[in-house]
Protein backbone atom coordinates (compact mmCIF):
# COMPACT_ATOMS: atom_id res chain seq x y z
CA UNK A 1 0.00 0.00 0.00
CA UNK A 2 1.45 3.41 -1.02
CA UNK A 3 0.71 6.65 0.59
CA UNK A 4 1.39 9.46 -1.50
CA UNK A 5 2.65 12.76 0.67
CA UNK A 6 2.57 16.01 -1.50
CA UNK A 7 5.20 18.63 -1.26
CA UNK A 8 4.34 21.16 -4.43
CA UNK A 9 7.52 22.98 -4.14
CA UNK A 10 9.33 19.61 -5.33
CA UNK A 11 6.56 19.85 -8.12
CA UNK A 12 8.31 19.89 -10.98
CA UNK A 13 5.06 20.17 -13.09
CA UNK A 14 1.50 21.60 -13.03
CA UNK A 15 0.54 20.88 -9.28
CA UNK A 16 -2.60 19.46 -9.52
CA UNK A 17 -2.31 17.56 -12.82
CA UNK A 18 0.69 15.56 -11.03
CA UNK A 19 -2.22 15.26 -8.26
CA UNK A 20 -4.40 13.65 -10.97
CA UNK A 21 -1.72 11.60 -12.38
CA UNK A 22 -0.61 10.23 -8.95
CA UNK A 23 -4.63 9.77 -7.96
CA UNK A 24 -4.90 7.59 -11.13
CA UNK A 25 -2.38 4.98 -9.75
CA UNK A 26 -4.85 4.43 -6.79
CA UNK A 27 -2.97 5.09 -4.58
CA UNK A 28 -3.93 4.06 -0.70
CA UNK A 29 -4.50 8.35 0.11
CA UNK A 30 -3.15 11.23 -1.11
CA UNK A 31 -1.90 12.98 1.91
CA UNK A 32 -1.75 17.12 1.55
CA UNK A 33 1.36 17.84 3.52
CA UNK A 34 1.91 21.79 2.52
CA UNK A 35 2.77 23.12 5.72
CA UNK A 36 3.86 26.15 4.82
CA UNK A 37 0.43 27.37 3.42
CA UNK A 38 -1.83 29.73 5.34
CA UNK A 39 -4.99 28.20 6.33
CA UNK A 40 -7.57 29.74 4.06
CA UNK A 41 -4.77 28.92 1.09
CA UNK A 42 -4.89 25.53 2.71
CA UNK A 43 -8.58 24.94 2.82
CA UNK A 44 -8.38 26.29 -0.82
CA UNK A 45 -6.30 23.82 -2.18
CA UNK A 46 -7.38 20.96 -0.10
CA UNK A 47 -10.81 21.62 -1.96
CA UNK A 48 -8.88 21.42 -5.04
CA UNK A 49 -7.67 18.09 -4.04
CA UNK A 50 -10.55 16.71 -2.74
CA UNK A 51 -12.17 16.70 -6.42
CA UNK A 52 -9.33 15.59 -7.97
CA UNK A 53 -9.59 12.35 -5.61
CA UNK A 54 -13.34 11.92 -5.36
CA UNK A 55 -13.00 11.90 -9.21
CA UNK A 56 -10.14 8.80 -9.18
CA UNK A 57 -12.14 6.96 -5.85
CA UNK A 58 -8.43 7.80 -4.12
CA UNK A 59 -8.64 8.61 -0.19
CA UNK A 60 -7.23 11.90 0.81
CA UNK A 61 -5.30 12.49 3.75
CA UNK A 62 -5.61 16.12 5.28
CA UNK A 63 -2.14 16.87 7.02
CA UNK A 64 -2.61 19.01 10.07
CA UNK A 65 -5.54 21.51 9.38
CA UNK A 66 -8.36 19.91 11.16
CA UNK A 67 -10.32 22.98 10.47
CA UNK A 68 -9.99 22.42 6.68
CA UNK A 69 -11.24 18.98 7.00
CA UNK A 70 -13.74 19.61 9.20
CA UNK A 71 -14.66 22.98 6.61
CA UNK A 72 -14.71 20.05 3.49
CA UNK A 73 -15.73 16.95 5.12
CA UNK A 74 -12.78 14.73 4.36
CA UNK A 75 -12.81 12.44 7.11
CA UNK A 76 -9.47 11.45 7.57
CA UNK A 77 -6.62 13.18 9.00
CA UNK A 78 -2.76 13.26 10.08
CA UNK A 79 -1.48 14.93 13.15
CA UNK A 80 1.97 15.04 15.13
CA UNK A 81 2.03 13.30 18.25
CA UNK A 82 1.77 16.94 19.61
CA UNK A 83 -1.16 17.82 17.74
CA UNK A 84 -2.93 14.81 18.28
CA UNK A 85 -1.86 14.52 22.59
CA UNK A 86 -3.64 18.40 22.37
CA UNK A 87 -6.61 17.47 20.16
CA UNK A 88 -7.68 13.47 21.04
CA UNK A 89 -10.79 14.44 23.09
CA UNK A 90 -11.99 15.76 19.81
CA UNK A 91 -11.26 13.72 17.16
CA UNK A 92 -14.45 11.56 17.00
CA UNK A 93 -15.83 12.97 13.78
CA UNK A 94 -13.20 11.90 11.93
CA UNK A 95 -13.14 8.14 10.20
CA UNK A 96 -9.75 7.79 10.32
CA UNK A 97 -7.01 9.67 12.57
CA UNK A 98 -3.29 9.46 11.99
CA UNK A 99 -0.04 10.00 13.49
CA UNK A 100 3.42 10.97 12.97
CA UNK A 101 5.86 8.54 15.42
CA UNK A 102 9.54 8.51 16.07
CA UNK A 103 9.81 6.10 18.46
CA UNK A 104 8.04 2.54 19.82
CA UNK A 105 6.66 4.39 23.07
CA UNK A 106 5.21 7.22 20.53
CA UNK A 107 3.60 4.66 18.29
CA UNK A 108 2.00 2.85 21.76
CA UNK A 109 0.92 6.41 22.90
CA UNK A 110 -0.34 7.34 19.48
CA UNK A 111 -2.44 4.04 19.54
CA UNK A 112 -4.07 4.50 23.04
CA UNK A 113 -4.61 7.98 22.26
CA UNK A 114 -6.60 6.76 19.09
CA UNK A 115 -4.82 7.01 16.38
CA UNK A 116 -6.17 4.28 13.40
CA UNK A 117 -2.47 4.10 11.56
CA UNK A 118 0.56 5.51 12.01
CA UNK A 119 3.40 7.00 9.89
CA UNK A 120 6.77 5.81 11.06
CA UNK A 121 10.21 7.65 9.78
CA UNK A 122 12.39 8.56 8.26
CA UNK A 123 13.71 5.13 8.04
CA UNK A 124 16.36 5.94 5.37
CA UNK A 125 18.34 9.08 4.77
CA UNK A 126 16.37 11.24 2.46
CA UNK A 127 17.07 15.09 1.04
CA UNK A 128 13.81 15.83 3.44
CA UNK A 129 15.60 15.29 6.53
CA UNK A 130 19.48 16.81 5.11
CA UNK A 131 22.07 15.83 8.55
CA UNK A 132 19.20 14.19 10.43
CA UNK A 133 20.30 10.79 10.86
CA UNK A 134 17.75 8.00 9.39
CA UNK A 135 16.27 5.69 12.24
CA UNK A 136 16.64 2.57 9.81
CA UNK A 137 14.96 -0.95 9.62
CA UNK A 138 15.08 -1.73 13.33
CA UNK A 139 13.09 0.97 14.49
CA UNK A 140 10.43 0.55 12.10
CA UNK A 141 10.39 -3.09 13.12
CA UNK A 142 10.26 -2.00 16.71
CA UNK A 143 7.30 -0.01 15.85
CA UNK A 144 5.90 -2.77 14.13
CA UNK A 145 5.92 -4.49 16.36
CA UNK A 146 4.78 -2.10 19.34
CA UNK A 147 1.25 -1.68 18.11
CA UNK A 148 -1.79 -3.43 16.53
CA UNK A 149 -2.50 -0.61 13.72
CA UNK A 150 -1.34 -0.51 10.66
CA UNK A 151 2.41 1.35 10.04
CA UNK A 152 3.67 3.89 7.26
CA UNK A 153 7.33 3.60 6.74
CA UNK A 154 7.99 7.08 5.61
CA UNK A 155 11.69 8.81 4.15
CA UNK A 156 14.21 7.59 1.81
CA UNK A 157 11.92 5.20 0.36
CA UNK A 158 12.83 3.68 -3.60
CA UNK A 159 11.63 0.87 -5.20
CA UNK A 160 14.87 -1.05 -4.61
CA UNK A 161 14.31 -1.01 -0.71
CA UNK A 162 10.55 -1.55 -0.69
CA UNK A 163 10.77 -5.28 0.08
CA UNK A 164 13.26 -4.85 2.61
CA UNK A 165 10.77 -2.04 4.70
CA UNK A 166 7.62 -4.55 3.93
CA UNK A 167 9.42 -7.45 5.54
CA UNK A 168 9.61 -5.34 8.97
CA UNK A 169 5.74 -5.84 9.29
CA UNK A 170 4.96 -2.34 7.92
CA UNK A 171 1.60 -2.00 5.84
CA UNK A 172 2.75 -0.17 3.35
CA UNK A 173 4.94 3.12 2.45
CA UNK A 174 4.98 6.40 2.02
CA UNK A 175 6.27 8.27 -0.69
CA UNK A 176 7.06 12.14 -1.21
CA UNK A 177 10.13 13.35 -3.05
CA UNK A 178 9.77 10.37 -6.02
CA UNK A 179 6.11 10.87 -6.42
CA UNK A 180 6.42 14.92 -7.08
CA UNK A 181 9.53 14.32 -8.67
CA UNK A 182 9.71 11.28 -11.03
CA UNK A 183 8.21 10.49 -14.54
CA UNK A 184 6.92 7.26 -14.17
CA UNK A 185 4.92 7.35 -11.28
CA UNK A 186 5.92 4.06 -9.18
Amino acid sequence: MVIYVTNRKLCRDDFLDRIDSLAKKKPHAIMLREKDLEPVEYESLAGKVKEICEKNGVRLIVNGCMVAASKLGIPCIHLSMADLRLHAAGLACFKSVGASVHTASEAREAQDLGASYLIAGHIFPTDCKKGVPPRGLSFLEEVCGSVTVPVFAIGGITKDRMEAVMGTGAKGICLMSEAMTCRNIP
